[in-house]
């Protein structure tokens, strides 16, 4: 559990329940430009996602190598899937997103709190259009 101090003076808790296995595991699955441009793409998309033809026309990969590509994010929880009809329709996993970021900057600033601040205020604006 981080406790994060808004510019604002409101504090906020974010929680991960992420280790070091799960992060690297998390990791290898955006150590990909494919896959890293996909997710990138997802999250862009918002709590609609893309389907599984239309990334792979955007990003102009063969619909084969995509979908091995998001099976991969799939497995590592970075990405959600849903049925849509004929389609199956790819959702950036927000939740599992926010949690690494959080495990990779629970120690950060070590006392030097402007180190952290942009990422901080960008945490607080987030929390508050919630």
């Amino acid at each position: 559990m981080t406790l994060f101090q808004c510019c604002n003076n409101t504090r906020i808790v974010v929680e991960s329940n992420v280790d070091d296995f799960l992060a690297v595991s998390t990791l290898s699955a955006l150590a990909h430009a494919d896959r890293l441009t996909a997710f990138r793409l997802l999250v862009k998309a918002g709590s609609e996602g893309l389907p599984s033809g239309e990334i792979a026309n955007v990003l102009a990969i063969p619909p084969t190598r995509m979908s091995f590509h998001l099976a991969t994010l799939e497995r590592a929880n970075l990405l959600l899937s849903r049925r849509d009809g004929r389609y199956i329709k790819y959702i950036a996993n927000y939740d599992a997103m926010r949690q690494l970021l959080t495990y990779l900057t629970e120690d950060c600033c070590a006392g030097s709190a402007e180190i952290c601040a942009p990422f901080i205020s960008q945490i607080c604006l987030e929390k508050s259009q919630l």
